[in-house]
């Protein structure tokens, strides 16, 4: 959270410091400039420190509260490229201390995880949140003010008290769960993971923040979704082991590697989202062993690189589920009780009847390094499409969208299934270049450039014409799949 102080000068005039991140953007930055303000380049230095800083919860309240909840940045969106700066920092400070680094693969997958989960939240256009805008307008018992501090912070305690319940449910609830554990479900734990999320994540716990809306603004509700969220970001990492005292009050990685484990002393503790105290006081907390690796990835393990499969099999799961069950009553049970649950047993299942997981090999396939970097720069023109669909999705109609959509969505699943070196990949993707060329030459793309859309019509349709070469065996690609 922020950290506030003041600090008065001789002439008695106070002003309030949120951070050292903000006073040095506010002061120091301004003063290399002389006068008449910072120039661009320092103007650039003080957002990229503020851009930093919102990862962190370092944020002044001044200059992040909203009279009206459509004025709220996009935080999450616009945080992006901190994410990918934060993954590169991370994966030099694993080669220099001679660890594995991140494996493309995996990563790439977590990445579509959170392109899923963004496509996801341009067709849906914030609809989960409309009832808490209902309750608010109709039933709302206080009128905080929406530029005060105090309900900045009321805010942002508030919501991470909801989100400690939600994500408990996430846990505790079978259905929930289905969508929750595509976060869980990478075998590598690293900055990439905090990006794997559901594309109904957002739907599955928004009542949990209803009670919110009797006195918390829906400016503020929104703008602490966002800074809860990207706080949970760096939490992601094996390169930073203990934050020492902090780790009494905040979430931080050595806790948060203790709730990815599939160990048994893992399983349901430390729910928090930046506060740990939650834990602490509802008993869910658990330290992190020395004495016990930890071993990420799901209990009954779903080793994939396609993430449409990851987003939809356990849902499929539960849904088997309660067609075997007998009675309606314990058809609801394998919906709404704890995915250990069985007939006969308590809610959330016996703690004897838990899988021991020990360490295990990496679901991995190896494919050649231009294939690699082949499937590197698809994955990149995918999110720069994201990134222009994003930046004009409001001014288009809901069928377009969809569409567009529908085929980013398709894209990054076949992605993953040449990652898989999967049997009918080289066929998908064929047919996947040739529509986006058939589409750059019989659309009209006016928000890009004319020379970008001819080099990407070049580039995809040689990319067509190669994998037709793979698919009717004139290619071919030697690959092993191995455990490691």
């Amino acid at each position: 959270m922020a950290s506030t102080k003041v600090m008065c000068n001789n002439s008695n005039q106070c002003e309030n410091i949120t951070s050292v991140f903000v006073n040095l953007a506010h002061n120091n930055f301004t003063n290399m400039t002389g006068e008449n303000g910072p120039d661009l380049v320092s103007s650039l230095l003080v957002e990229f420190i503020k851009g930093i800083g919102r990862l962190f919860y370092i944020v002044k309240p001044s200059e992040s509260s909203y009279e009206n909840d459509k004025d709220v940045p996009n935080y999450f969106y616009n945080s992006w490229p901190y994410f990918l700066l934060f993954m590169i920092i991370e994966n030099i400070l694993l080669w220099i201390e001679r660890k594995p680094t991140a494996r493309l693969n995996d990563s790439i997958t977590s990445l579509a995880h959170g392109l899923f989960q963004q496509c996801g939240k341009l067709l849906f256009r914030s609809s989960e949140s409309y009832l808490y805008f209902y309750i608010y307008n109709r039933f709302r018992l206080l009128d905080l003010p929406w530029d005060s501090p105090i309900t900045w912070y009321l805010a942002a305690i508030g919501v991470d008290f909801c989100y400690y319940w939600v994500h408990r449910a996430c846990h505790e609830v079978h259905i929930l769960w289905a969508q929750h554990q595509v976060h869980h479900s990478s075998e590598d734990y690293n900055l990439a993971v905090g990006l794997r999320q559901s594309v109904l994540q957002g739907w599955c716990g928004f009542a949990f923040y209803l009670p919110l809306a009797l006195i918390i603004p829906p400016s503020q509700f929104v703008t602490h979704q966002y800074f809860n969220l990207l706080y949970q970001f760096w939490i992601h990492t094996e390169t930073v082991k203990t934050l020492g005292p902090l780790e009494w009050i905040f979430n931080t990685p050595n806790h948060h590697r203790v709730h990815h484990g599939s160990n048994i002393y893992c399983l349901d503790t430390n729910y928090g989202g930046v506060l740990i105290i939650w834990d602490r006081i509802f008993g869910t907390f658990a330290a992190e062993r020395e004495d016990e690796e930890i071993v990420y990835g799901l209990v009954y393990n779903q080793p994939s690189f396609n993430p449409l499969h990851l987003q939809i099999f356990y849902t499929r799961y539960v849904m088997e589920k309660f067609q075997t069950m007998n009675s309606w009553k314990h058809k609801l049970a394998a919906i709404f009780y704890g995915p250990s649950w069985q007939p006969g047993k308590p809610r959330l299942g016996l703690e004897e009847d838990k899988v021991k997981v020990t360490k295990r090999e990496k679901f991995n396939v190896k494919i050649p390094l231009w294939c690699n970097i082949y499937l590197l720069i698809h994955f990149a023109v995918m999110v720069y499409g994201f990134h222009q669909l994003a930046s004009i999705h409001l001014s288009l109609s809901p069928m377009t969208v969809l569409t567009f959509v529908i085929y980013i969505i398709a894209s990054l699943t076949n992605i993953g299934l040449l990652f898989e070196n999967h049997k009918f990949a080289p066929i998908y993707e064929v047919l996947r270049c040739m529509i986006l060329v058939t589409a750059v030459q019989r659309m009209k793309f006016p928000d890009i450039d004319g020379s970008t859309l001819i080099v990407a019509e070049v580039f995809f349709l040689i990319s067509g014409v190669f994998w037709f070469l793979k698919s009717i065996r004139i290619l071919d690609i030697t690959s092993t799949t191995k455990k490691e």
